[in-house]
């Protein structure tokens, strides 16, 4: 991060949203933008973001597989069969 340029003022970018969004796609870096000194809001191109959005999806992914083979590991396992029974009468479901 670059703070002379990917910290902004919110007064900033209202007088110049175009030539924000143009660093944005060219830096690829988000921009802080502040109100009254005080970061109030980030902004990113579209891009980074969806980038951003299936780093977080692959990680939660492999948290899951993480957490199954710690529960395999740890014999914290149960037959579906017996999940799905267990669950229906709890939940007052008929087959």
């Amino acid at each position: 991060m670059n703070i002379t340029t990917d910290i902004q003022s919110m007064t900033a970018f209202r007088r110049n949203p175009a030539g924000f969004v143009k660093q944005l796609k060219k830096s690829k870096r988000p921009i802080v933008l502040t109100v009254n000194g005080r970061a109030a809001a980030v902004i990113q191109d579209s891009e980074s973001y969806q980038h951003l959005l299936d780093t977080a999806a692959r990680a939660d992914a492999q948290e899951g597989i993480r957490q199954g083979i710690e529960d395999a590991t740890k014999a914290r396992l149960r037959p579906a069969r017996q999940f799905f029974t267990e669950f229906e009468a709890a939940h007052g479901i008929q087959r």
